[in-house]
């Protein structure tokens, strides 16, 4: 599956999972057209609304992923996560390797887990939109070699589960092989620059 597909498809399949977050109103009509500043400011003003949908239904991760640490100064519009802008938490065990931000040669220590918001811009009411809580994990060395060792999952906005194969993440996550299937934030945010 090529990265442009996989893509498309991701943006289809987590598009119904969508919440609106009516007070944040935005001058564009994709979250792309925004800058750095802007796309702050939304974050702002819908950060609490997603926290809370996704501790609502009380899973452990859509609870305390914000008491992690943030891996970036702001959320910003990367890779195949559709058109979204993503804010990436890693919990104590991951922070240290995730942080350096290597290139290759990387190896997450088991218990790592990653846990990356995400929001949008609706097109037509040119609103805010809160997406799924993406969450990776990494196991037991073998525990699951068809996705090197990480389980994918995912929190709707209302904190509910969300279903899909392990293979519709692991599919786009191996092109970063030499970083153990991680995609980082853009350079420009990452904490530390």
């Amino acid at each position: 599956m090529s990265l442009r597909t996989a893509t498309a498809a991701f943006a289809f399949v987590f598009t119904s999972s969508s919440a609106w977050a009516e007070d944040c109103p935005v001058d564009v009509t994709s979250i792309g057209d925004l800058e750095n500043p802007a796309i702050a400011a939304l974050y702002d003003c819908i950060k609490d609304k997603m926290a809370a949908g996704y501790a609502k239904a009380g899973d452990e991760i859509g609870t305390d992923y914000r008491s992690w640490t943030v891996t970036s100064t702001q959320p910003a519009v990367a890779g195949p996560h559709g058109t979204r802008a993503l804010q990436t938490f890693a919990n104590d065990i991951a922070a240290p390797q995730y942080l350096k931000f290597a290139e290759e040669g990387v190896v997450m220590p088991v218990g790592s887990i990653l846990a990356k918001e995400s929001f949008s811009v609706h097109k037509k009411k040119k609103i805010g939109r809160v997406g799924p809580l993406f969450i990776m994990t990494k196991v037991e060395a073998g525990s699951v070699p068809d996705t090197d060792d990480w389980v994918y999952a995912g929190l709707q906005p209302n904190g509910k589960p969300m279903k899909f194969k392990q293979a519709f993440c692991h599919d786009c996550h191996v092109s970063w092989e030499d970083q153990d299937n991680l995609a980082y934030p853009l350079e420009e945010v990452r904490l530390g620059n």
